[in-house]
């Protein structure tokens, strides 16, 4: 991770897109590790986290997470799913995230020197090089450890440095001395979250998820 001393950083995570990775990698992520973590490589003036949340239920599992996140650090970004049925009568849930993560960074981008974009989707390619030109280096943070590859080779080609996942897994991923009474089962709200992810659940085969 290239960070220089007084840089002001902001990171901006794919909740969906890093989840998956880490699950891959075979490892949960310690949010307050993770936020520790990137507190010493500089000036961390924000940490958005991005997530779709499905809102056809009174309490939904994942709440507590959610809130734990906002109240510990992070600039929750959250709007909730539309479903829709495809051509072939398959119905489908829709939860994409990308222009609130664009607009927020090209929002931001005049007061930080260093974005870190947490998420392998090549959509994020064209916003990285608009930011770059803005003087803003952009650092991705995926991996491509896993089979297939969570990054899109262009993303991991525009930006100024890519880091993979599986190098900060021991400075971020969650263990049971780190787990907390007051926290919520992240392991468990993620996978519920997004569930599309999670081969071992039993989904209705007429149900997708799409990112």
């Amino acid at each position: 991770m290239r960070c220089y001393a007084g840089e002001r950083i902001a990171l901006f995570i794919d909740g969906s897109n890093l989840y998956a990775a880490a699950r891959a990698l075979g490892f949960d992520i310690d949010y307050k590790k993770l936020l520790d973590f990137f507190s010493t490589k500089g000036r961390l003036i924000r940490a958005f986290y991005y997530t779709a949340l499905v809102e056809d239920q009174e309490y939904s599992p994942i709440r507590p997470l959610v809130d734990w996140l906002d109240y510990n650090g992070y600039t929750m970004v959250t709007k909730p799913t539309k479903e829709f049925t495809d051509a072939t009568g398959r119905r489908k849930i829709k939860g994409n995230m990308d222009i609130e993560l664009a607009v927020d960074l090209m929002e931001i981008a005049e007061s930080i020197d260093h974005a870190i974009l947490f998420s392998g989707d090549g959509d994020f390619r064209s916003l990285v090089e608009a930011v770059q030109r803005k003087g803003v280096r952009v650092t991705v943070v995926s991996t491509v450890q896993s089979q297939p590859p969570m990054v899109a080779d262009e993303l991991r080609r525009q930006a100024d440095h890519f880091t993979d996942l599986s190098d900060l897994a021991q400075n971020i991923s969650r263990s049971p001395q780190s787990s907390n009474k007051d926290e919520p089962d992240f392991s468990k709200a993620q996978s519920i979250l997004f569930r599309d992810i999670d081969e071992n659940l039993n989904l209705d085969e007429t149900t997708d998820y799409v990112p």
